[in-house]
């Protein structure tokens, strides 16, 4: 958890009622103002009349899962109701490496996701909302299904809900096998359909035809979590934050692991920079100095020291040669190998392709080899050119996004750091740092 009372630009929204006794249950958020933003959203016109929907495009609140997609926007592409069902699918299967403020969020405030979701059906005329989980996080799944149960005998799920009695919502929570590739949208609705989960072919998209090929609204759990907060307090208020960005308004969890003396959860508005993340983080670990850190999780290109000062907004970030995605930030300081680093990483790749196409299921087996090579120091002279042309036929090539996550951070830790890459033909990343225990992967350091 975040330090609360750390100075700066901490914007506790989402996380406010984190350190509070038992937040987690349905008595807590209630007492701090919980469901009463449903209560609100049921006088704001008839469900599905695009009401709700314009307030949130209104917002400008965007995607947290990644992408940074309006969410109002992707609300709105449903198309006209006829009589059939509609589903909301939240997705929940965080598993991408660094990427850690989704779990933490769903222990703590399971109730805050479960309103945004009741107000999200509202707003699309929908009845039915499922949350995808990772049946890893066995904790979370039971306390997302108490929290489902809470709302139930409090009347806030089932039938006969509304000012006139005459409207239902149910929440299915669902877990997963434990996928990385469940992440992408589409391989997710397979999974809950019940078959293997790979990506399908777009078009259709999930708007028009999503699970069981019906309409379907598909976001991640920080989107839907954010929309009671602009029901109750405005658009005006959300849209306050972040207005020094391009187009990246309100708050969002900043997760910050790695050598760093407090790792955790910091929500903060966009437009804050690294330099003050890594100051609430308390600065790098001690006689230490930080060497690159990895801006948007494994999947986006890294930054160093030169980065501090870019504005975190989705356009700001990209524009300084990276991506913000999902905000998981890794900080690694000198000691460390930035090919032993991007090795695991492409481990972690080449283990979760599922091997629907052939760019990403034999690129990433490649590459894999290579950074295997290099790491022991028994590199080929021109294997780092090598790596770089395969990760660049991947990128762009593939099914879906994983070939792309896969690619980036060779291409990225290359073009940085290319003559540690090549130290790789003689000498092996263990030699050339000997301490080099990241946080990340080994025991005792933070994690």
């Amino acid at each position: 958890m975040s330090a609360f009372t750390a100075p700066g630009k901490l914007t506790p929204v989402l996380s406010d009622a984190w350190d509070k006794e038992r937040s987690w249950t349905i008595e807590t958020y209630r007492s701090n103002g919980g469901y009463r933003a449903i209560e609100k959203a049921w006088t704001m016109g008839t469900p599905g009349d695009g009401t709700i929907t314009n307030l949130i495009k209104d917002s400008g609140l965007r995607g947290r899962g990644g992408a940074g997609f309006p969410t109002g926007l992707k609300w709105s592409f449903l198309p006209p109701a006829d009589g059939g069902p509609r589903y909301l699918v939240v997705n929940a299967d965080e598993s991408e490496p660094g990427t850690c403020k989704d779990i933490p969020f769903l222990m703590a405030n399971p109730h805050l996701l479960l309103e945004g979701m009741m107000i999200c059906l509202m707003a699309i005329g929908g009845h039915h909302g499922f949350v995808y989980l990772r049946g890893e996080v066995v904790h979370v799944y039971r306390r997302l299904l108490a929290a489902v149960r809470q709302a139930r005998e409090a009347g806030l799920l089932g039938k006969g809900l509304g000012p006139n009695g005459d409207y239902d919502l149910e929440i299915t929570v669902h877990a997963g096998a434990g996928a990385y590739i469940c992440g992408e949208e589409t391989a997710l609705l397979d999974s809950l359909e019940g078959r293997r989960g790979q990506p399908r072919l777009k078009p259709p998209f999930p708007a028009a035809e999503g699970l069981y090929a019906r309409p379907t609204v598909i976001n991640n759990v920080e989107s839907i979590a954010s929309v009671p907060g602009i029901i109750n307090n405005g658009t005006e208020w959300f849209s306050a934050m972040g207005a020094d960005t391009k187009n990246s308004r309100g708050h969002g969890i900043f997760s910050i692991s790695g050598h760093v003396k407090n790792p955790g959860q910091f929500e903060a508005p966009f437009g804050i920079t690294m330099r003050e993340l890594l100051e609430m983080a308390g600065g790098v670990r001690d006689g230490h100095e930080l060497k690159f850190y990895a801006i948007g999780g494994s999947s986006a290109p890294l930054f160093t020291p030169d980065h501090l000062d870019v504005p975190l907004g989705y356009e700001e970030v990209v524009e300084g040669g990276s991506m913000l995605a999902t905000r998981a930030i890794q900080v690694f300081d000198e000691t460390v190998s930035v090919v032993r680093v991007i090795s695991r990483w492409t481990d972690f790749y080449q283990h979760e392709s599922c091997g629907k196409c052939t760019p990403c299921r034999e690129g990433t087996f490649w590459m894999r080899q290579i950074m295997h090579r290099l790491e022991a120091g028994k590199g080929n002279e021109g294997d780092v050119d090598l790596l770089y042309e395969i990760a660049t036929n991947i990128a762009g090539r593939s099914f879906c996004a994983l070939g792309d996550a896969a690619a980036t951070p060779i291409r990225s830790g290359i073009d940085l750091f290319r003559d540690e890459f090549e130290q790789g033909y003689h000498t092996a990343a263990a030699e050339l740092f000997p301490v080099a225990k990241s946080a990340l992967f080994s025991k005792g350091g933070n994690r």
